[in-house]
């Protein structure tokens, strides 16, 4: 597999994981692990985009990502104004 492949298989999978984990119930839309593996494979998808010169696919995934980002700073918001800490750390674990 060469390294272009990777980047974009990479991407692919960390947002199917998590769609994977919602769709399951396993975690919720304001988990902060759901937010950073979108934020995170949609970083990877928009460097793949890049790369293959994919300019639907660049806007697509820049947008993804912005709005991932959007819900990180919120779940962290969020979670800074609680005073039970291990509810941050159990979104993390499940």
């Amino acid at each position: 597999m060469d390294q272009t492949t990777f980047i974009g298989t990479s991407g692919a999978f960390l947002i199917l994981v998590a769609f994977v984990m919602l769709q399951l119930h396993k975690w919720k839309e304001d988990y902060l692990i759901y937010d950073f593996l979108n934020l995170v494979g949609g970083i990877l998808l928009v460097i793949y985009a890049i790369i293959l010169r994919s300019y639907p696919f660049l806007v697509l995934n820049t947008v993804w990502g912005l709005l991932s980002l959007r819900d990180i700073i919120v779940d962290l918001k969020r979670n800074s104004k609680r005073k039970d800490s291990k509810h941050f750390i159990s979104k993390w674990l499940k």
